[in-house]
């Protein structure tokens, strides 16, 4: 919780008749959600869904915690009902019982989620919904039903039959391009010089667009059109590189996909948006046979901190943990970094990305999306994104992912059932190289190794 909401939420429990203004808002939303759960008539109903809308729209951060708890409270299935259903159903497995147990395990939130998006503007203020409860989730675990009701419905709403893709280019309304300016979270576009840059013949950027949020794009991705695989990206970025003949590119390469709606985290977009535009691009341009990523590590280098003491207990380790005395120094890259400190930060992340994981999956996030659309991880990076944000959050490392269209479908199966790591030779041995591999493997003799491919 930052400053300015604590101190928001103190003046409000120090103030008993702010807390009781708030208190009457959200029971005027809940009693206008209510009347439209009881309303049967389709005009009507569009009425008190464009009331109850409204009533949710005036709410403050504090207000909106209250209507969130009444939701939890008063639109949640009785539990009476599902014991009768459930002691019916035990004793009598029949079509019919199991009917009436489905029927009283849904929760009445759900229809009154489908009834408020018959107002115009629902689909966006029911996103809005879901990014205050996330935002709120931690400390309001009770919150998770809201969630998980919403995410069902978002999934059908929002699948891919009603996205729509369309390319950005310099002649998109103002209106998007400041949109992607705002959202951009991989690499900043710090102005719209460089946004035109980005949008130039050699580049390329598409967006997902629904129906239901016009002139908001779901989530889009930047594409440089290359000669090879690209190792860094600031030639990518650089606003006075030459625009070079698109024709002429034998690879896309994707360096930046970023999802615009904090209230869709976690609908899957992003999976088959890198499939569509490489189908876009493949008929645009037949000589381009490569589709490969350049991303960040994102949690390369908090690992990294975490890791020190475990590195210095060892031999091997020690000697790794005096070459990283050299991150230290916050320009250390422009210090010629020695060789050693260069193969011990990359097979380090090699280590990182193929044995560090977060339940069965990779631990790092970028790694768990490409990895789960089917891609590859094929080569480590040195050096690839020397800006503050790169070096701090990735000793300025760098990954190629790549997606082989023949083989994506293969590497995602394996992926999604044995959370399999496919990964190149070369990025295989870099992790036997970390002296953390040897403590890895003597602890789970048993775990199949990461895919090698050439």
């Amino acid at each position: 919780m930052d400053a300015a909401s604590f101190l928001k939420r103190l003046i409000v429990s120090a103030n008993p008749s702010g807390r009781a203004r708030l208190t009457r808002q959200a029971r005027k939303a809940i009693e206008l959600c209510q009347a439209l759960m009881s309303d049967r008539g389709e005009v009507s109903g569009a009425v008190h869904a464009r009331a109850a809308l409204a009533a949710c729209d005036e709410l403050s951060e504090a207000g909106m915690a209250l209507f969130f708890d009444l939701l939890v409270a008063e639109f949640s299935p009785d539990p009476r009902q599902v014991l009768r259903a459930a002691d019916g159903y035990r004793a009598q497995p029949t079509q019919e019982n199991l009917l009436e147990v489905q029927r009283v395990v849904a929760p009445p939130r759900q229809e009154l989620f489908h009834r408020l998006n018959m107002a115009p503007g629902g689909s966006a203020t029911l996103v809005a919904i879901r990014r205050g409860v996330l935002k709120g989730l931690k400390s309001h675990p009770e919150w998770r039903v809201i969630d998980a009701d919403l995410v069902q419905l978002f999934r059908s709403w929002f699948n891919p039959g009603f996205l729509k893709l369309e390319r950005i280019d310099w002649r998109t309304p103002a209106i998007i391009l400041e949109q992607l300016i705002h959202y951009e979270a991989v690499h900043e576009i710090a102005s719209w010089t460089d946004l035109r840059r980005r949008l130039e013949a050699d580049r390329r950027c598409f967006a997902f667009f629904h129906p239901a949020l016009p002139e908001q794009p779901i989530i889009f991705i930047e594409v440089a059109l290359t000669k090879g695989i690209s190792a860094a990206v600031q030639p990518l970025l650089d606003l006075d590189s030459p625009v070079t003949d698109p024709e002429a590119a034998d690879t896309a390469m994707f360096y930046s996909i970023t999802s615009c709606q904090e209230g869709l985290r976690g609908i899957p977009f992003g999976n088959l948006l890198i499939k569509r535009v490489a189908q876009e691009l493949g008929q645009e341009f037949p000589r381009i046979r490569q589709f490969a990523t350049l991303s960040p590590v994102p949690g390369f280098g908090a690992w990294l901190t975490s890791v020190k003491d475990q590195l210095a207990s060892t031999v091997a380790g020690r000697a790794v943990s005096e070459s990283l005395k050299w991150l230290e120094d916050d320009q250390w890259f422009k210090r010629k970094p020695s060789a050693r400190l260069q193969a011990d930060l990359m097979s380090l992340c090699a280590y990182y990305l193929l044995w560090v994981k977060q339940g069965p999956e990779p631990a790092d996030s970028v790694a768990r999306f490409h990895l789960g659309n089917g891609a590859q991880l094929e080569r480590i990076n040195w050096l690839a994104d020397i800006s503050q944000q790169g070096l701090q959050r990735c000793a300025g490392i760098m990954v190629n992912y790549l997606y082989r269209l023949g083989d994506v479908e293969d590497n995602h199966e394996s992926y999604v059932r044995e959370h399999r790591v496919v990964a190149s030779r070369q990025l295989t041995k870099l992790a036997r190289d970390c002296p953390l591999f040897a403590d890895q493997v003597n602890a789970t003799t048993t775990r199949a190794t990461p895919a090698a491919k050439n």
